[in-house]
């Protein structure tokens, strides 16, 4: 019996992490898990609610035990992941146990997908400029991270899904 198959996607907000984990994991009989929705089950609020009462550190404590949380238990998993995840040096232990895979999105294209939402705490008044400076502050990290980079700017996320399949070498 081979080893289960753990996919763990990273990227700009907006890249299509949730979507394209999904897709994949639909495709290749996995379990999808998204970090996002861990947490908001664990603390019975959403991520908008947690930055606002807790503060970014305690929310970057709930990601890194959801990324451990998603990636415990047998079977294949795929795992969309928030996109600070790459700014705890702890999470790099967990994400060296999977294959990671760099959603790579372009800062205006994630700005039209995310647009001007209360539920993303960290774009503020001026989505496109927190995008540019989140793409600064975290693309080595993606990279550095990452064991396969996809282009996440298709419009249409079941090219990029089918992508990560190819790129990951799962065989259909």
């Amino acid at each position: 019996m081979s080893a289960p198959r753990r996919v763990v996607l990273i990227g700009l907000m907006g890249a299509g992490k949730s979507t394209v984990a999904a897709l994949v994991a639909e495709q290749i009989g996995a379990l999808r898990r998204d970090t996002d929705e861990l947490i908001e089950a664990e603390a019975g609020q959403t991520i908008a609610e947690i930055f606002a009462t807790e503060g970014e550190p305690s929310f970057r404590h709930r990601e890194l035990a959801a990324l451990e949380l998603a990636l415990d238990g047998a079977g294949d998993v795929v795992v969309a992941t928030g996109g600070g995840v790459v700014t705890m040096p702890e999470a790099a232990a967990l994400l060296s146990t999977a294959t990671v895979v760099y959603l790579k999105v372009s800062p205006k294209v994630a700005a039209q997908r995310v647009g001007m939402s209360d539920s993303r705490p960290l774009l503020g008044d001026a989505p496109g400029e927190s995008l540019e400076r989140l793409t600064r502050e975290r693309s080595a990290l993606y990279e550095a991270l990452a064991d396969v980079t996809v282009d996440a700017d298709a419009e249409d996320a079941s090219l990029v899904a089918a992508a990560v399949i190819a790129d990951i070498g799962v065989q259909m």
